[in-house]
């Protein structure tokens, strides 16, 4: 009978586990923080039917101190007075979770770790009762073991499943249910033994419980103040001139659970990567889903992958980048970021507006403008892009100041990007410039790789790229891969690295820069010197930096945490313009970082050479990237080249180097010359229709402070 075939099911599954256990629970826990009985309410174990709930609740609740409860067994059959498989009978199959789900509404249980059965999340307001009563841990199995060992047990049907649907067709359909309903999900390998399930349990509750939080790279004692999510997304940088990074690093994802993303789409990939490093109670999962599905649209991204890994030739890939709306890699957190800021607004209940202010060498302003746009269009707050007028594209220039929305303003500064940088932060220490915007109910934020919310986007897309590489055969997960960034403020290969603390196998990350090697120089000597060096100004203008931002955040993890460390060298550059690393840092650095340079003659070298053998045109930041890894390549390892922008924000200069003399105002004339010369990329048609757009914004400031402080005072009274 279908009925029986349930409650039968359910035990075979229960046996089937018990066999499997080497132990009777989770060793070596005296160094996890816990809570113990009803003081941090139920735990709540959610699952497909043969994801071992049952087992690994008996198995949790003596670690915990908690009583452990069965849905079935404790609450169901003595509600009804019958066993689940004689209420089946009675009502039906069509019936029955609607029956199940009522009963569940009257369950009052508190501090049990209880196992739900596999169909009560299927019934939203039972779901949404228990889930109240405490914390809903989501046991994510994979749905081809769960078939094998029904299948091992002879077991053919579960509760919903109608003559000719497959099982794997209704594990399908309830995952949905799963997926909207949990605290923190915990990815369950294939073959896991349940006191392994048990032990990622636990420590998953353990961290709920420490709220490890935020600190600043300059804070002088690791057990002081820490910062929320939320507050951090608002402030931006520290109030002591540093950057926030989480105080207990990243977590680790396991080849096994990396291999359970392989499959996934992209935002899918990016909810199981991020939902990691972020705290339920700082963003419920559920929350980051919807805003990760926005992000990651069709709408936003010209390319279903989104950041697509394309061959080059030999043993070298190219991950784009550029498909987001503004033709930069900056889409890729400035799609999520603003969402995290509104949220963390809400969430704030503050009632001051805030002013976004932004220093940007040419791509961060366009995608910070279109991000906010888009997503933030309703809120209180107002972004003002500050740009070296004279260091950047015409086609970047154009995108930036052409664009429309409400409250934004586009400033054109006479310096460079370090100048710009520098007011921005100058801007943070300004405590009179603080004051005087409370006075008129604002606050000053940051959406520069400065800020947390900008970079934790960016982990995603390298732990993807990875995946590709496996997903496509290129390597088999577990196998080393060189990846080779072009980078002036060291935010993109942060990220890189951050990817590798959580798991990417990477042998060597490759730093490349342009004429301003100051990166270069420093990785291979351990001294960050700006006596006597000026900006060059060059065709990879995104990366004409001298003083690089998130370096500080790395030197931070390189000397475990030493905020007083950190301190000392950023204030012996702002005094003295440089600072070293002693020997032993800088031979932990060598172990994963390289780095080199390429001049102006070299990137026109490597464009052309490259269009001519392979027929892709890359633009000139790729193409610093592109020159100098073929310095690292060898055969044996794969190279991943991050491809940071599409070559027509580039094309004056692209053309320039393949012979073309097309003035660079006729702009539409040089993209239709320079799609006909390639195989690939497509053009990028909102680039290219948003330089038809009239300009909006002309204003330049001259190169000082007190310039741009008013224009920061003006804008945020306009508000």
């Amino acid at each position: 009978m279908y009925g029986v075939v349930r409650r039968i099911s359910r035990c075979k599954i229960q046996h089937a586990w018990q066999n499997r256990l080497t132990s009777a629970g989770v060793t070596n826990t005296s160094s996890y923080c816990t809570a113990k009985g009803s003081d941090q309410g139920n735990v709540i174990l959610m699952g497909s039917p043969g994801s071992g709930k049952t087992t690994v609740g008996r198995l949790l609740g003596p670690k915990l101190g908690m009583d452990v409860l069965d849905i079935d067994d404790h609450h169901l059959e003595p509600y009804w007075g019958m066993t689940v498989a004689e209420k089946l009978e009675e009502v039906g199959s069509d019936s029955f979770i609607e029956e199940e789900g009522k009963s569940l509404l009257k369950f009052n249980e508190r501090g049990k770790v209880i196992s739900l059965t596999g169909s009560n999340p299927m019934y939203k307001p039972a779901m949404e009762h228990i889930a109240r009563t405490g914390t809903v841990i989501f046991l994510d199995t994979p749905s081809h073991d769960i078939v094998r060992r029904l299948e091992e047990m002879k077991v053919n049907r579960i509760v919903g499943q109608t003559e000719g649907m497959s099982m794997e067709t209704l594990l399908k359909y309830r995952q949905q249910f799963y997926e909207g309903s949990y605290d923190v999900r915990v990815i369950v390998e294939e073959n896991e033994t349940p006191d392994s399930i048990t032990n990622k349990v636990f420590l998953a509750l353990s961290r709920l419980k420490m709220k490890p939080g935020y600190v600043s790279t300059r804070q002088s004692e690791q057990n002081g103040n820490r910062s929320s999510f939320s507050d951090i997304i608002l402030k931006g940088l520290a109030p002591d001139g540093g950057l926030f990074v989480p105080a207990s690093g990243l977590p680790a994802i396991s080849t096994g659970e990396m291999k359970r993303m392989i499959e996934c789409k992209y935002h899918v990939r990016a909810l199981r990567i991020l939902e990691k490093c972020i705290q339920p109670s700082d963003l419920h999962p559920s929350i980051l889903s919807r805003f990760l599905s926005t992000a990651y649209s069709s709408d936003n991204f010209g390319c279903s992958k989104m950041f697509p890994v394309r061959h080059l030739h030999d043993n070298q890939y190219l991950l784009e980048l550029f498909h987001g709306p503004t033709a930069s890699f900056k889409d890729a957190a400035l799609q999520l970021m603003p969402q995290l800021f509104v949220e963390a607004l809400r969430a704030s209940e503050t009632t001051s507006k805030y002013v976004i202010i932004v220093a940007t060498s040419g791509d961060t302003g366009g995608a910070v403008l279109d991000g906010f746009t888009r997503h933030a269009g309703g809120a209180d707050v107002g972004v003002l892009v500050l740009y070296p007028d004279d260091g950047i594209s015409d086609v970047q220039k154009h995108q930036m100041t052409a664009m429309a929305g409400r409250n934004i303003q586009v400033t054109g500064v006479r310096g460079d990007f370090d100048a710009c940088q520098s007011f921005v932060k100058r801007a943070f220490k300004d405590h009179a410039l603080q004051k005087d915007l409370i006075d008129i109910n604002c606050k000053l934020s940051a959406a520069n790789s400065i800020s947390w919310g900008r970079l934790l986007p960016q982990i995603v897309y390298h732990i993807s790229s990875y995946l590709d590489l496996v997903q496509s055969g290129v390597i088999k997960l577990g196998n080393e891969v060189d990846l080779c960034i072009p980078t002036g403020n060291f935010g993109n290969i942060l990220a890189a690295y951050y990817s590798k603390q959580m798991g990417v196998p990477y042998r060597r990350l490759i730093c490349a820069s342009n004429a301003n090697n100051i990166l270069t120089d420093f990785i291979k000597t351990g001294t960050y010197d700006l006596r006597d060096r000026k900006l060059h100004k060059t065709t990879s203008p995104a990366i004409d930096i001298l003083v690089s931002s998130n370096l500080e955040r790395y030197l931070y993890h390189l000397s475990d945490g030493s905020g007083e460390f950190i301190s000392d060298c950023f204030n012996r550059l702002e005094a003295s313009k440089y600072f070293s690393i002693p020997d032993k840092m800088l031979s932990a650095m060598n172990e994963l970082f390289v780095a080199d340079w390429c001049d102006e003659e070299e990137v026109k070298r490597t464009i052309k050479s490259c269009l001519n053998k392979t027929g892709y045109l890359l633009d000139t930041h790729t193409a610093v990237a592109k020159a100098v890894g073929d310095r690292f390549n060898t055969k044996d390892c794969p190279m991943i080249i991050a491809s940071t922008a599409h070559y027509s924000k580039f094309g004056p200069d692209v053309a320039r180097f393949l012979g073309l003399d097309i003035p660079n105002e006729q702009l539409n004339i040089m993209f239709e010359k320079l799609q006909g010369m390639c195989a690939s990329p497509v053009m990028h048609l909102p680039l290219q229709e948003s330089i038809r757009c009239p300009q909006l914004h002309t204003k330049v400031l001259n190169s000082t402070y007190s310039e741009v402080r008013k224009e920061i005072c003006n804008f945020a009274r306009s508000l």
